[in-house]
């Protein structure tokens, strides 16, 4: 009999613990994988701090994590994209509404995977390699192509085609940034991105065909100048701190959708306890003003500017482009560089913890991996 084991976070706040947890039993179009590398979101270590402020629905014990990849060992009714033993990576949900908060959660040894959420892995490419992709590149279509967001053309998706339009990515260098660029390139796109002078020489590699210092203080300026008149199809915000130069850019380019993909105030300044602390009461007064702040700034421009749900994308028609029409023959062509850099902080469930503490210290450019031995 299999047996399985997952870092479980056992109520708001609480550190994870590991400990046994049932063997998931995939259901129709879904397979379970038994995984061999998890990597660490940002947005794990928010649900930490945060509580039920912002997943409301969680139904304590659950488990996090949301990067996988492994090996598929079952497959559900109506599952036919993989064969078993496939080498594959993939976005699990868990943590959305309406999903097994248990089986789907990644921080596991085995978990389910929904097959139109996962793709295939050369086997050239290692599992701690891919596993730095899924919440990310999800995230980065959602941004770029969900009519509630930029709305782009995917139509024509990894055939590079040719568009005069402009996407500008504010912080090229984080994980979602990454495969910003390299998504609305893929679609044909001109991009402008930010991102600090060490990370410039890798945004170019990435596809951007100009890269501005985002802590320089003529910034928007500079990126207003490269655009010389075209259009802006939209701007992809990433990160705290993000939105507030994004709109700006928006405002002076006549561009007319901003996707953000992080609040103007970072969640991990409050303590990781319940209740409302005065530095919790700060910080939510912080970010009901800068968006109420931020949103009149839109309104008054004519800029729509939206929070983006990487789950966005599941079971739709971007799903669908992502996952299995334009990764596995990307991948497999070298045509998707995975990104960021994999950089790996433990062998097993017991290191997630660790690695979600070092996360809050401020990660560049990299993404912290566990392997699964």
């Amino acid at each position: 009999m299999v047996t399985n084991s997952a870092a479980w976070i056992d109520a708001p706040y609480a550190e994870l613990v590991v400990r046994d947890s049932p063997y998931p039993v995939p259901g129709g179009g879904q397979v379970v994988i038994r995984v061999e590398a998890v990597a660490i979101n940002p947005l794990d270590a928010i649900v930490q701090s945060n509580g039920k402020l912002m997943y409301g629905w969680l139904d304590y014990p659950v488990v996090l994590g949301e990067d996988v990849a492994g090996e598929v060992v079952e497959a559900g009714p109506g599952a036919s994209r993989f064969a078993l033993g496939d080498r594959v990576v993939g976005y699990a949900i868990g943590l959305e509404k309406g999903r097994n908060a248990v089986a789907e959660g990644g921080f596991q040894h085995y978990v389910i995977l929904d097959e139109a959420l996962a793709a295939p892995i050369p086997d050239e490419v290692q599992f701690s390699e891919a596993v730095v992709l899924p919440l990310a590149v999800s995230t980065a279509a959602a941004a770029l192509f969900e009519s509630s967001q930029l709305a782009l053309d995917y139509s024509t998706l990894g055939a590079s085609p040719s568009r005069s339009d402009f996407v500008i990515v504010w912080g090229g260098a984080t994980s979602v940034g990454m495969n910003a660029i390299q998504l609305a390139r893929a679609a044909g796109y001109r991009v402008i991105t930010t991102a600090s002078p060490r990370n410039h020489a890798r945004m170019r590699e990435l596809g951007a065909e100009a890269v501005f210092d985002y802590g320089a203080s003529d910034v928007v300026a500079s990126v207003v100048e490269k655009v010389a008149g075209s259009r802006v199809a939209g701007i992809v915000a990433i990160a705290v701190g993000s939105a507030e130069p994004s709109v700006a850019i928006a405002a002076a380019t006549g561009a007319r959708r901003v996707a953000q993909t992080s609040p103007s105030v970072s969640f991990y300044d409050q303590p990781r306890s319940g209740g409302l602390s005065r530095a919790r009461a700060k910080l939510l007064a912080r970010l009901i003003w800068t968006n109420v702040a931020l949103q009149t700034r839109c309104a008054i421009r004519g800029i729509r500017a939206r929070f983006v749900w990487g789950s966005a994308i599941a079971g739709g028609p971007v799903g669908a482009a992502i996952w299995t029409d334009y990764l596995p023959a990307a991948i497999a062509r070298g045509q998707h560089i995975l990104g960021p850099r994999p950089r790996v902080v433990g062998g097993s469930l017991e290191a997630v913890q660790e690695a979600l503490n070092l996360m809050r210290t401020g990660v560049s450019a990299e993404k912290l991996v566990i392997e699964l031995r």
